[in-house]
C-alpha cells in the first residue's frame, strides 16, 4: 500500500503470500513525485533505493542489519513511517478486510478501495 504524508491511502496491489513486498515496491511508486519515500527494513534492496532515486525522491529507509556498508539513515523522517501502520490500522476496522471473508482477490480488492474511499472521507 502507498499512502500520503497524512496517512490517506493511494494506491493497492494484491501480491501473492509467499513473494516479498519489495518486488512490487517499485511499481507503487511509479508515477507519484515525492520528496523522500520512507519504508521499513523489507524494502532494503540496492534496486529499490535506486528506482526511488530516479524518480528525484530520498529513500528512508533503515539497511538490514547483514549489509556490509549500511546507508544513511536519518531517524527524525524516519519517524513519520508509522502513518502506514496507522492507516493498515484502520483499515482492519472493516471485519470484511480484517478476517479475509472474500475468497476472490479482485473482490477482496474492490472491497479494500471501497474502505479506502471510506477513510478518505472522514
Amino acid at each position: 500500500m502507498l499512502v500520503d504524508t497524512l496517512g490517506r491511502p493511494l494506491r493497492f496491489k494484491l501480491a501473492p503470500g509467499q513473494e516479498g513486498d519489495v518486488v512490487q515496491a517499485p511499481a507503487m511508486i511509479e508515477g507519484f513525485k515525492a520528496r523522500s519515500v520512507l519504508a521499513d527494513t523489507a524494502y532494503d534492496s540496492r534496486a529499490f533505493r535506486e528506482a526511488i532515486e530516479a524518480s528525484g525522491a530520498t529513500p528512508v529507509i533503515p539497511s538490514n542489519p547483514t549489509r556490509k556498508h549500511p546507508f544513511r539513515l536519518d531517524r527524525r523522517r524516519y519517524k513519520a513511517r508509522n502513518r502506514i501502520e496507522r492507516c493498515f490500522n484502520k483499515l482492519k476496522h472493516f471485519r470484511r478486510i480484517a478476517t479475509r471473508y472474500d475468497r476472490r482477490a479482485i473482490y477482496f480488492l474492490a472491497f479494500i478501495h471501497l474502505a479506502a474511499a471510506i477513510l478518505w472521507m472522514r
